[in-house]
């Protein structure tokens, strides 16, 4: 005896194939692996570049920029510091216009490594881009519109 689903099929098919948070988890994570690999050389990965850009700044940031521009929570981004800290690759301070605060700098050799991943992030970003049928700009766009 087959128990019937509540939910037709033909709504999980509907969903499979218009599902807009399915299809931009899809291709994050096709994404991530491909700078995953291509920045590996570089002791990176995607997300570690990502967090080191966000830090690439005239002044250390406080922490809290940090985390909303890479939309992660405090925990999670102390959490993504401390393998890059251990490198000597970044460093947490205490703010000195707020005792509570902690500020982000990018180490000398943080910069280093900064360095030669960025190569490798714009060939990849650019065969990324010119393999696309569809615009690249409207993607992003269209990402920044939900994403806010």
């Amino acid at each position: 005896m087959s128990i019937q689903p509540v939910i037709p099929y033909s709504t999980t098919i509907h969903i499979k194939d218009t599902c807009l948070c399915l299809h931009a988890q899809r291709a994050a994570r096709a994404l991530a692996r491909r700078f995953d690999m291509a920045l590996k050389p570089a002791g990176l990965t995607n997300q570690q570049f990502s967090l080191m850009m966000a830090l690439n700044r005239p002044e250390p940031p406080p922490m809290g920029p940090v985390a909303r521009l890479l939309a992660m929570d405090r925990t999670t981004l102390t959490a993504a510091l401390k393998p890059l800290a251990a490198r000597g690759w970044v460093t947490i301070e205490q703010d000195p216009k707020d005792k509570r605060g902690k500020l982000l700098r990018l180490t000398e050799s943080g910069q280093d490594a900064l360095s030669h991943a960025v190569p490798i992030w714009r060939q990849v970003h650019g065969d990324i881009e010119a393999g696309m049928a569809s615009d690249p700009l409207a993607l992003r766009r269209g990402l920044l519109e939900v994403s806010v």
